[in-house]
This record gives C-alpha cells, sequence and structure tokens, in this order.
C-alpha cells in the first residue's frame, strides 16, 4: 500500500529543479537476482525492474525462499504480471510504471516501453504452458490472456542503451527489431533447463543484437531462488558464448559509456551474486 510506504519524493523534486539532462558519468546496475535489478543513473535517479515474489495463491510453490528485499527507488517498473517479475509493492517507489507502453522521460534517463509478447513454447522438459492450456485459455497470439503480454524497455543515460528483455518470445515482429535499435546492454533469460528461452534462440538473439555487453538473467542462483522452481543455473550457456567472459564479482557492475565502447558480446554474469539492499 503506496501511503504506508517509507520516505517521500524529496528526490525527484531535486532532480526535477536541476539541470541534469544529458549529464555525463557511470551507469550503476544493481542485481537483485532472478530478472530483479536497480539502475542508477548519472545524476542519481534510480529505477528498479522486476522485483520477485512468490505465487500468492501458492499454485507455483515457493520459488524464493525469502522476500525481495524492501527497497527505496525513484521509479518502479515491471515487464509483466508475472508473480516472478511484479512484486511492485515491495519498493518503496515515488512512481510505478507498470508496462508502461511508450516514452517516459525524466532528468536524464529516457525508458521506452516497447509492446510485444511473453515466450509460450518452451524448449525445455517443463512445459508450463500447459497449465495455461488446462485453464481453458488459448496461450497464443492474438488470443493470449494479459498475463502473457510483455513489454520491453530501452533505457537511455549515461550514453548508455540498455534492453530490458522480461521474458519476451524470441521471434518478435520486424518492427519491434527496429524500434529497439542500436543496445549496448541487453538483459537475457537464460537458463540450463531453457525455461524461456532455448540456448540457440538465446545465442540468435545476442547475434542480432550485438550488444556490448549481455547480462543473464531469470536463472537458479543460490540464496535467491529455489530449485522448486525449476530453473537451473546458466553456467552452460555462458561457457558456451563465444564472447568474451567477465564473470562479477559482487551484485554491482558499473557501466563506464568509454570502457564498454570496444566490448563485442562480452557477457558479464553474476552468478550468485544478489544484492541485498
Amino acid at each position: 500500500m503506496a501511503w504506508k510506504q517509507a520516505g517521500n519524493n524529496n528526490h525527484v523534486i531535486d532532480l526535477q529543479n536541476a539541470s541534469a539532462a544529458g549529464k555525463a558519468g557511470p551507469v550503476i546496475f544493481d542485481y537483485f537476482g532472478h530478472s530483479a535489478f536497480r539502475i542508477t543513473s548519472p545524476s542519481g535517479l534510480t529505477l528498479a525492474f522486476d522485483p520477485w515474489r512468490n505465487d500468492p495463491s501458492g499454485a507455483w510453490g515457493i520459488w524464493f525462499p525469502g522476500e525481495f528485499p524492501r527497497i527505496t527507488v525513484d521509479v518502479g517498473l515491471s515487464t509483466h504480471t508475472h508473480f516472478d517479475h511484479d512484486a511492485l509493492d515491495r519498493l518503496d517507489a515515488t512512481a510505478i510504471l507498470d508496462r508502461l507502453v511508450g516514452t517516459w522521460a525524466f532528468a536524464d534517463v529516457t525508458v521506452t516501453g516497447i509492446a510485444d509478447k511473453h515466450a509460450t513454447d518452451q524448449p525445455g522438459w517443463y512445459k508450463w504452458i500447459n497449465a495455461v492450456k488446462e485453464s481453458g485459455q488459448d496461450p497464443y497470439p492474438p488470443n493470449n490472456p494479459g498475463h502473457l503480454d510483455n513489454v520491453t524497455y530501452l533505457v537511455e543515460t549515461g550514453g548508455v542503451r540498455i534492453l530490458v528483455w522480461g521474458d519476451n518470445r524470441h521471434n518478435p515482429p520486424e518492427d519491434v527489431w527496429q524500434r529497439w535499435g542500436r543496445v549496448d546492454v541487453l538483459t537475457l533469460p537464460v537458463d540450463g533447463s531453457q525455461h524461456i528461452l532455448s540456448d540457440a534462440q538465446a545465442t540468435a538473439i545476442v547475434d542480432r543484437l550485438k550488444p556490448k555487453i549481455v547480462i543473464p538473467i531469470h536463472y537458479l542462483a543460490k540464496g535467491t531462488s529455489s530449485t522448486l522452481s525449476t530453473l537451473q543455473d546458466a553456467d552452460g550457456w555462458v561457457a558456451a558464448q563465444k564472447g568474451e567472459k567477465r564473470p562479477v564479482d559482487g551484485p554491482r557492475l558499473v557501466l563506464d559509456v568509454a570502457a564498454i565502447a570496444p566490448l563485442d558480446r562480452a557477457i558479464h554474469y553474476f552468478a550468485d551474486h544478489a544484492a541485498k539492499a
């Protein structure tokens, strides 16, 4: 309940009154495990994406042994309405941009939400799509239920373009690829169970977008997610990639536009590291 949140909007008022547009400096990427992360712009604007929770109905079991840490951010965003991406109530946020479509700009950040569809036919052994069919719903576009919609976010700040994939399908229409344009940093759901994308699909996405950096997300991580999720780690996919491997030795990655300029599809893998606050 937003009226019980800690803090207030003083920080965004300060940014509103400052001349932050185009401010130079590094972009900070803090990983909270699964598909959740926080981006801090050079001006200090903070945006949290896809905080996770367990399914409140209990139907999908215990994916996460603990709760998502309550954090204070300026803006909270979710790519789609699945429980492992939509715990926006865990954020003490001044603004919530839930499944934003279109362009939002403030301070030194521009976020473009591009609507598409969630992945459906799982290449892995666990065919979770069958649960949708058993409920009497058609999971496939254009008749899919709303929870199988997905929004990808293109975040532009500090001269860096970050594409937040969510659980998007691997084969969106051509106009979606064109809307993404140049991608410097790509977050991509990959894991050994191939829960969202197959290894080949994920690699094909990387090879088409040719980002400077690829950040694996949505995998099993000790201390964050549970084996009951059916997920596995991303070690195998990471090892098979041709790009340079750059293991991240903590939950934070600092993105500097000049430093990443010469990179080509370098894999920055957090493994089990996850921020707690």
